[in-house]
């Protein structure tokens, strides 16, 4: 029972992330930066570009966005406060 009790414990904050960002209703209320307007961007101190794809799809591609950094999006809790809140934190997955 305990041994469960801690799986659960460690899936609650992946399981939690997922809903949120996978909700239709936040992907539809989430804003979009335009191609053009990011690649314009490249190089702001105040935009964040973050790439949360997953490790291996990270690691095997070479399409990877000059200044951008890789976050673990299963850990969004270890990493989300490093970054300033008056900053524009743009995330891609693909």
């Amino acid at each position: 029972m305990r041994n469960r009790a801690r799986v659960i414990a460690l899936l609650l904050p992946a399981v939690l992330l997922a809903v949120a960002l996978l909700s239709p209703a936040n992907a539809l209320e989430a804003p979009r930066m335009p191609l053009e307007e990011l690649k314009a961007n490249l190089g702001n101190p105040g935009i964040i570009i973050i790439d949360v794809r997953a490790f291996t799809d990270w690691l095997l591609t070479s399409q990877k966005i000059k200044g951008a950094v890789r976050e673990n999006p299963r850990q969004l809790d270890t990493w989300i406060g490093k970054y300033a809140k008056d900053q524009t934190i743009v995330l891609y997955c693909a």
